[in-house]
């Protein structure tokens, strides 16, 4: 890897502050040309189309950074999603669900891919039911 812990943090702060801003260009700006996301062991997909499909489906989405982990080769960035499930035939109902990213670094220091995590079952059970209350 040829970036150092500081730059790792700094592109992970970045990266939360473009989910935020829910623009899927600020967000595919982390990736190298070509960077590619699979979720829950699906099929790596565009980083740009998969951030546009979930500020679709959730315009009010916010993700915070929940921790960082960084140890030789190995990065995972922790976070938290919420928002409200609006967007075109969506259920109205809101999500709060943690996961997080392992993410390997091409040569420009951009993610080139993420290997993305979260409970499925929960995201599903929330999506119907709404997320339980902040307790």
């Amino acid at each position: 890897m040829t970036q150092d812990r500081q730059q790792i943090e700094q592109l992970a702060r970045e990266y939360t502050e473009a989910w935020c801003s829910r623009d899927p260009r600020r967000v595919a700006a982390h990736y190298a040309t070509g960077g590619t996301i699979a979720i829950n062991g699906g099929e790596p997909a565009p980083i740009a189309a998969v951030a546009e499909s979930f500020v679709e489906a959730f315009p009010d989405i916010q993700v915070f950074m929940d921790d960082l982990v960084v140890i030789d080769d190995v990065v995972e960035y922790h976070w938290t999603f919420t928002g409200t499930n609006t967007g075109p035939g969506g259920t109205g109902k809101g999500v709060r669900i943690k996961g997080f990213e392992e993410w390997t670094f091409g040569d420009n220091g951009l993610v080139a891919a993420s290997l993305g995590h979260y409970d499925q079952a929960e995201y599903d059970r929330q999506l119907e039911h709404g997320a339980p209350e902040p307790g």
